[in-house]
C-alpha cells in the first residue's frame, strides 16, 4: 500500500473504532502510532513523536487558557452568577408566553460570556432553572429540550474554549474569533427566542403563564447582574485591545469571578478544592483528546491526504458554495457521532486547507475566521442533534421522568432554528466580521 492509502484506510479504522466506544482520544492516539509504524517501516518516528508530541502539548502556553477558562466557569457557579443571571432575565421576560424558557436561553447567553464550555452551561443552568420551568407548567420535554439548546451558547459567546483549540490549529488570532462570534452568538440567542415563541403558540398546553412584576424589582434583579458584565468586559475587552494576551486574560477572569465568589460565600476551601479537581478533570480529558488529535494529523501529514484531498476537490471544479454546503452538511453527520471538540480536532486539519484554496470574496485571514465561526455553529448544532446529542444526554439526567423521546421532538424546533441561522450567515459573511471590520 502507498502512504496516501495507508493514510485514507486509517479513517474507516478510527471510526471503527469510535463506534466500539473506544474514547476519541485513545483511538485517534492508537490509529496515528499504528500508522507512524506501517508508513515510516519501523517504531523509531513513532516512539521519538511518542516523547516530543507528549511534552509539546501538555507544557503548551497557548493551551493553559483552557483550565483558565473552565475554572472560571466553575467560580461563576460558586459566586451565584448563574442564578442572578437567570432571575434577572426571569424579572424581564417571565411573565411573556414562553417567557421563563426565554429567560433561560437569555441566562444562557450571558453564563456563556463567563465560561468556555457548552456541557457546564448547559448543566449549570439546568440546575437553576429547570425547577422553575417545571414550577410554571412547563412540559418536560419543552424544559429540557430549551436548556439542552441554550447550553450551546457556552461555547459560542465568548470566550469559547472551542475557538482557542480552533485558533490554535489554523493559527489564527484568537481576540479577533472571539470578536467575530459576538453578534452570532446574539443571533443564536434571538433565534431560540423565537423558536419558543413560535413553539408556545404551535403547543400553547407547553407552558404556563407567570405574572408580571413591578419595574423596581425588575431593575433590582438587573444590577445583581453586574459581575457578569464587569468579568466578559474585562477578559474580552482586555484581549482584544493589547492589554494582556489571551491567557492572561483568563487567568484575570478566573480571579476576577474566584474573587467574586469569595465575597459572596459561595468559596470556601471545599469547594476550592472540588473546583480545582473538576476542573483538572476536565482539562485532561480535552488535553488527552488534544494529543491524540496530534498523533493522528502528524501521521495524516506524512501521508499527504489532507494535501491530496484539498488539490482533488477544487479540481472538480465545483463552486466554493457547494463545497462548503458539502462540508457542513458531514459536519451535522459527525455531530450525531462525537463531541464538538473531537470533530474540531479531527476535521480541521483536512477540511481547512480545502478551503483555504477557495476563493469566497474575502481575505485569507477572513475566510479562515469566517469559517471558524459557521464551523463552530454546526458543531453546535450536533450537541442537540438526535440520537446523540451530549447536551442531550446532560439535562436528561438531570430530568429522569422526562422521557427522552419528548425532549427530541422539541428540541428539532431548536435544530431548525440552527439550520436558518447557518445558511444566513454563509450567505452574508458580512455579518460575522461587521465587528472585525469596524474595529480593525
Amino acid at each position: 500500500m502507498t502512504n496516501l492509502e495507508i493514510g485514507l484506510t486509517s479513517f474507516p479504522v478510527l471510526l471503527l473504532m469510535i463506534f466500539l466506544r473506544i474514547p476519541i482520544g485513545l483511538s485517534m492516539l492508537m490509529v496515528g502510532l499504528g500508522g507512524l509504524y506501517f508508513v515510516t517501516g519501523g517504531t523509531t518516528v513513532a516512539l521519538a513523536k511518542l516523547k516530543s508530541e507528549t511534552y509539546s502539548t501538555f507544557s503548551s502556553y497557548s493551551l493553559s487558557i483552557v483550565p483558565m477558562f473552565l475554572l472560571m466557569g466553575h467560580f461563576a457557579t460558586l459566586g451565584g452568577m448563574s442564578t442572578a443571571l437567570f432571575k434577572a432575565a426571569e424579572a424581564w421576560l417571565g411573565h411573556r408566553r414562553g417567557g421563563v424558557a426565554m429567560s433561560a436561553v437569555g441566562a444562557c447567553a450571558g453564563f456563556g460570556a463567563i465560561c468556555g464550555s457548552s456541557l457546564a452551561t448547559a448543566a449549570t443552568m439546568s440546575q437553576v432553572a429547570l425547577p422553575e420551568l417545571k414550577r410554571y407548567g412547563y412540559s418536560g420535554g419543552f424544559s429540557t429540550a430549551t436548556l439542552a439548546a441554550g447550553g450551546t451558547l457556552g461555547i459560542l459567546i465568548p470566550p469559547s474554549v472551542i475557538l482557542v483549540i480552533y485558533a490554535i490549529l489554523t493559527e489564527q488570532n484568537i481576540a479577533k474569533l472571539f470578536l467575530s462570534a459576538f453578534i452570532p452568538g446574539l443571533l443564536a440567542a434571538l433565534g431560540y427566542m423565537i423558536t419558543i415563541s413560535l413553539y408556545v403558540r404551535r403547543n400553547p398546553e407547553a407552558a404556563g403563564v407567570r405574572d408580571a412584576i413591578p419595574y423596581v424589582e425588575r431593575f433590582r434583579a438587573l444590577r445583581a447582574v453586574w459581575p457578569v458584565l464587569l468579568v466578559f468586559i474585562a477578559v474580552v475587552g482586555g484581549i482584544y485591545l493589547g492589554v494582556f494576551t489571551p491567557t492572561e486574560g483568563a487567568a484575570v477572569g478566573a480571579a476576577g469571578t474566584g474573587l467574586i465568589a469569595l465575597s459572596k460565600g459561595g468559596l470556601t476551601r471545599s469547594s476550592l478544592i472540588e473546583s480545582f479537581i473538576a476542573t483538572a478533570r476536565s482539562t485532561a480529558m480535552i488535553f488527552f483528546i488534544v494529543l491524540g488529535a496530534g498523533f493522528y494529523n502528524g501521521f495524516l501529514a506524512l501521508t499527504h491526504v489532507p494535501q491530496e484531498l484539498s488539490n482533488y476537490v477544487v479540481s472538480l471544479g465545483y463552486s466554493p458554495w457547494a463545497i462548503l454546503t458539502i462540508i457542513l452538511a458531514l459536519y451535522l453527520v459527525f455531530g450525531c457521532l462525537m463531541d464538538s471538540l473531537s470533530m474540531i480536532l479531527l476535521t480541521i486539519p483536512i477540511f481547512f486547507p480545502i478551503i483555504s484554496n477557495l476563493d469566497f470574496g474575502l481575505t485569507s485571514e477572513e475566510v479562515a475566521i469566517w469559517f471558524g465561526i459557521i464551523v463552530l455553529i454546526v458543531v453546535e448544532v450536533g450537541l442537540i442533534t438526535p440520537p446523540v446529542g451530549m447536551n442531550l444526554f446532560v439535562i436528561n439526567s438531570m430530568d429522569r421522568l422526562t422521557p427522552m423521546l419528548e425532549t427530541y421532538k422539541a428540541v428539532l424546533w431548536f435544530v431548525a432554528s440552527d439550520i436558518i441561522r447557518v445558511a444566513i450567515l454563509v450567505a452574508f459573511p458580512g455579518i460575522t466580521l461587521f465587528l472585525l471590520r469596524l474595529l480593525g
